[in-house]
């Protein structure tokens, strides 16, 4: 028996079915078919009812699908205790919003590599509800979203958050004099809102609900580079990230609203489904939390390390016991 073969059986039957198993895998539909065929001659028993146009496990399938999650639970936790962070060969399938891919995802990514240079890490941008549906299918490993979309069945860590404030195009909307507009001022302009999809939409509009604030006029923009571009042309105001869009304000192409009360932060969280916690996982949370920054976009990967930074980090982990990343 080896752990390609329970791999197959896993894959599977998480997946529902050979064809996905294999694209899991990253190999061929008759390679999976063939590893199943091993186990089954191996034990002298039918794994998958064939009788069924669906890939449905028997009775025995059953035991043996329990039976391969925990071995391979225990390979992987075997590698990452013993295994230098240098060695560990891994895919982590992570997923990120498309705030976190304009900012800080590349040196997140530079981190990583350095870290874990044999793992192969495969972003994926996408809005939160999506990247929550993704995990909860095992088609992402991690996802960092806002924490509107903490879920009790998939532990989550607080990496970091994000403070918004109206902007439109200058001139649109005026500035009172000696003070703050009013939200329910500001709400009979035409609003433009990232909708339910967004965990920061889903956020702000029970927030404005809480405020008994209703706008009159409301344009859905899921996308956040759309959202920045339509409001910079006139169509109306909108809810964006404050300091990472400092720029476009001081060209003159934004201009914030001061409103009472103020937008509250959104905080983002790193989540995970329970039984798919490790080392690494828990290592990519700890350097995601020491580079999240918000407040600035387009940042470049973190500079390479010198040797002699290599060298005293390697100490100072050493005398910790860890064989992970310093939790700066």
């Amino acid at each position: 028996m080896t752990f390609k073969q329970l791999e197959a059986l896993y894959w599977i039957a998480r997946l529902g079915g050979f064809a996905q198993a294999a694209n899991q895998l990253h190999t061929s539909q008759s390679a999976i078919s063939k590893r199943v065929h091993e186990l089954e001659q191996l034990f002298e028993t039918e794994l998958f009812d064939r009788s069924q146009r669906t890939a449905r496990l028997t009775e025995k399938g059953e035991e043996m699908f329990v039976l391969a999650r925990k071995l391979l639970e225990q390979r992987d936790a075997a590698i990452e205790q013993f295994g230098k962070p240098g060695v560990v060969e891994r895919r982590i399938r992570l997923g990120v919003t498309e705030l976190t891919a304009m900012t800080w995802l590349p040196r997140l990514v530079g981190l990583i590599r350095q870290h874990y240079p044999k793992v192969i890490l495969e972003p994926d941008v996408d809005d939160s509800l999506q990247l929550r549906d993704k995990l909860l299918a095992d088609e992402l490993d991690l996802v960092i979203v806002p924490e509107t979309f903490a879920d009790s069945r998939m532990p989550h860590k607080v990496i970091g958050q994000v403070r918004s404030a109206w902007m439109c195009k200058p001139g649109v909307v005026p500035q009172p004099h000696g003070g703050a507009m009013r939200l329910h001022e500001l709400a009979r302009h035409r609003m433009l809102v990232q909708g339910n999809n967004s965990g920061t939409g889903r956020a702000y509009d029970a927030w404005m609900k809480e405020q008994g604030v209703q706008p009159a006029d409301v344009i859905v923009v899921s996308n956040l580079v759309a959202l920045t571009g339509l409001t910079v042309s006139g169509l109306g105001v909108s809810y964006l990230p404050r300091e990472c869009l400092q720029p476009l304000v001081a060209a003159g192409m934004l201009a914030v609203i001061e409103v009472a009360p103020a937008l509250p932060v959104v905080r983002y969280v790193a989540m995970h489904k329970g039984e798919h916690r490790s080392a690494l996982t828990s290592s990519i949370v700890m350097l995601a939390q020491e580079c999240c920054d918000f407040a600035r976009m387009f940042q470049a990967q973190a500079e390479e390390e010198s040797e002699e930074e290599r060298e005293e980090k390697a100490e100072r982990q050493e005398k910790n016991g860890s064989g992970r990343p310093d939790a700066a």
